[in-house]
C-alpha cells in the first residue's frame, strides 16, 4: 500500500472517530437513546403527584433536567384528549385517583424509558396497591395502546376487551368516529355493526 493511500485511510479513520465521539456527546443522540439513569432515579421509588395534565399524563414532584417536575406518560395506555369525547372524564378520573398522592413509579426496564416528547414512560402504583395504568383501562377510561410493545401489552388488551364487553366507561357510548385515529387504523372492525 502506498504512503499516500495510508495517509488517506488514517485521516478517514481519524475523521470517523471524531464524528462518532461528537455524536455520542450530542444532545441529539440522547433524545433517541433510552436514558439509563432513569432506572436508578425513578424505578421502584415513591413520589407525590404534583399535577394531572390529562388522563394519561401526570407530573411528579422531582425535577427533571430544566423542569421543576418530571412528566410521566402512563405506559401502555391512551386516554381521550381533553377536547375529545370522554377526555374531561378521563382527566377527572385520574385526578381523583392520583393528585396529591404518594405513588410508586416503575419503568419498563426492557424498553425505552422516554417517549418522543421526552416524557418518562412508566407504570404508576397507587397507595392502595393498584396500578393507575390498569385501573384506567379496566374501568373503560383508557384504551390499551396498541402502537408500542411493552411488558403488559397482552394484559392491557385483555383488560380493555373486558371493559368493552361490560360497556364500562367510554365503551358505553363511544362511536367509531370518536375513537382515536391510531385505534381506527389498528382495529378497522372495532365498533362496526
Amino acid at each position: 500500500m502506498s504512503r499516500r493511500r495510508q495517509r488517506i485511510l488514517f485521516v478517514a479513520f481519524l475523521l470517523a472517530a471524531v464524528i462518532l465521539i461528537a455524536l455520542d456527546r450530542s444532545p441529539v443522540s440522547r433524545s433517541w437513546r433510552p436514558e439509563s439513569d432513569d432506572v436508578g432515579k425513578y424505578h421502584d421509588k415513591n413520589f407525590r403527584v404534583a399535577k394531572v395534565v390529562d388522563g394519561d399524563t401526570i407530573d411528579i414532584d422531582v425535577p427533571d433536567g430544566k423542569y421543576e417536575h418530571t412528566r410521566i406518560r402512563l405506559w401502555g395506555i391512551d386516554t381521550p384528549e381533553k377536547n375529545a369525547f370522554f377526555g374531561d372524564r378521563a382527566t377527572s378520573f385520574t385526578t381523583e385517583l392520583a393528585l396529591g398522592k404518594e405513588v410508586t413509579v416503575y419503568v419498563d426496564q426492557d424498553n425505552h424509558t422516554r417517549g418522543k416528547y421526552g416524557r418518562l414512560l412508566a407504570y404508576v402504583q397507587l397507595p392502595d396497591g393498584r396500578f393507575l395504568n390498569e385501573v384506567l383501562v379496566s374501568e373503560g377510561i383508557a384504551y390499551a395502546d396498541l402502537r408500542f410493545g411493552h411488558s403488559f401489552y397482552n394484559k392491557y388488551r385483555q383488560l380493555e376487551a373486558s371493559a368493552r364487553s361490560q360497556q364500562k366507561g367510554l365503551w358505553a357510548q363511544v362511536s367509531r368516529q370518536q375513537l382515536p385515529d391510531w385505534l381506527q387504523r389498528k382495529r378497522p372492525k372495532l365498533l362496526l355493526k
